[in-house]
């Protein structure tokens, strides 16, 4: 029973706590006893804060007996991930090299929201080093596993969130999205995970790699992501980027589907190599999508591989957060976050401004598409999940990196729109495939509607880890 309550929705829950069925103590039990169970195979928390979390979620039960809810997620078990300020608590990020001393004395914008709301905070999860890399392993936590096989990775760098999303450690859970760090891992694990536009989640401190960076919900149902994400908008003065709240009520809007939409449908985005199985699980996702009724079309958005527009910006960034590290600690860091930094090194002020001119015209030719298309579908990966500590499917590739693999992510990092991974089928090794939806700037709703209307038709909808191999 513990175990089915771990994977009830936020909706369900909601509902059992207003109907006195479910309580929120309950609740946060049956997510510390997944925690307790699984994650010493899974390693995906830094640190658990039981005593909190339980304190937390007893003041929720007596707020819902008084039926006075704090806010919109009062009693549902969250979790931070370890980028992401925490009032009272390290944010070590992966990091030999952050003091634990602090002091802590501030929650991040979402992460304050969160709290505002009324979530129980569960902890903090893993994180690659600085979030540098799609998969998560990192000097300070070690290497986080998936779920459906303990062997493969749970990507990155929100690996620790998706990881424990898919095995019922808690409901809720905070991803950012700097090259796909939440659309990664969501596809990785079998689970939803959304990149909202830039600037919808305000973030701070800012990110170390600047604006491809975005904070989203990590969740299983894409109900339960619009909820959070609802939970966590909002002008914040500490990011100059942050929008101002809007009129749409993300819950309410996920009625509105696919209805009236343009699709379009890009197999590769014209450069891409995708595994076969890949393909064929995303193809059979586009084709239940059609035979819905919906308008889809197959092209592509027109643009080159932006890898290198990319890695000039983001291994810049990188290398900037670093400038000011001493020497002697420069050996504590990842390897590769090293070679990162020493690669960014090569880059001059020409390098970095002509890579920001292509991104604006990137950005352009992308609003342009959606003058035309509501949405585009593509995979969210060319690949599935790969064994754990390594960078690439081939770790035998001499100089491979995680933006190899990654070709449908960061090209919508660049142009800052939202975009999400929703689970779609499974590849020829049973591990999870995702279909990524990508909208027009600040249309968030309408990509987490069509998300929804394709979650009700997925062939793989509600599916879940067996879970009885980690123990």
């Amino acid at each position: 029973m513990s175990e089915e309550l771990a994977y009830a929705s936020a909706t369900e829950l909601l509902k059992g706590y207003a109907s006195g069925d479910i309580s929120p103590v309950d609740a946060t039990q049956a997510a510390l006893d997944q925690i307790r169970r699984y994650d010493g195979a899974l390693n995906a928390f830094v640190f658990v804060d039981e005593e909190g979390a339980l304190a937390a979620a007893k003041q929720s039960e007596d707020r819902w007996k008084n039926n006075a809810p704090q806010g919109m997620i009062d009693g549902i078990p969250t979790t931070i991930k370890d980028i992401m300020l925490m009032k009272g608590f390290p944010t070590l990020k992966g990091s030999c090299i952050v003091d634990p001393a602090g002091p802590w004395d501030d929650d991040a914008p979402a992460v304050q929201r969160l709290r505002e709301q009324g979530a129980v905070l569960l902890g903090k999860t893993t994180t690659p080093e600085f979030g540098w890399k799609g998969v998560t392993d990192s000097p300070l936590s070690g290497a986080t596993r998936n779920p459906w096989n303990p062997a493969m990775t749970p990507g990155g760098s929100s690996g620790g969130a998706s990881a424990a999303c898919a095995a019922g450690m808690g409901v809720l859970h905070t991803g950012s999205d700097g090259g796909g760090s939440i659309r990664i891992p969501a596809a990785f694990t079998g689970i939803f995970g959304l990149k909202p536009s830039f600037g919808r989640v305000p973030v701070w401190p800012a990110s170390a790699f600047g604006t491809v960076s975005h904070v989203g919900p990590m969740t299983r149902s894409v109900a339960d992501a619009a909820l959070m994400l609802q939970s966590m908008i909002g002008f914040d003065y500490r990011d100059w980027f942050s929008l101002p709240a809007t009129d749409v009520d993300y819950r309410t809007s996920l009625k509105d589907g696919f209805k009236g939409r343009k699709v379009a449908y890009s197999r590769n985005l014209g450069y891409a190599a995708v595994n076969d199985d890949v393909a064929r699980a995303v193809d059979k996702a586009v084709d239940l999508i059609r035979a819905s009724g919906v308008d889809v079309v197959e092209v592509d958005p027109g643009f080159e591989n932006p890898i290198e527009m990319f890695k000039t910006l983001w291994y810049s960034g990188a290398a900037y957060a670093m400038k000011d590290v001493p020497e002697d600690k420069r050996d504590m860091l990842d390897p590769g976050l090293k070679q990162v930094i020493e690669e960014a090194a090569g880059y001059g002020i020409n390098d970095v401004m002509d890579a920001s001119v292509a991104r604006t015209e990137l950005g352009i030719k992308m609003r342009k598409f959606h003058q035309q298309y509501d949405l585009l579908l593509t995979p969210s990966l060319s690949v599935t999940a790969f064994p754990v500590s390594q960078l690439t499917p081939d770790d035998r590739q001499v100089g491979g990196q995680w933006v190899d693999w990654t070709p449908f992510s960061y090209p919508f990092n660049l142009t800052q729109q939202p975009a999400c991974s929703v689970p779609c089928g499974f590849g020829d090794d049973g591990m999870p495939v995702g279909l990524q939806i990508v909208g027009p700037m600040h249309r968030d709703d309408m990509v987490l509607a069509a998300a929804a209307a394709f979650e009700e038709m997925s062939p793989v909808r509600g599916a879940r880890p067996d879970l009885s191999k980690l123990v």
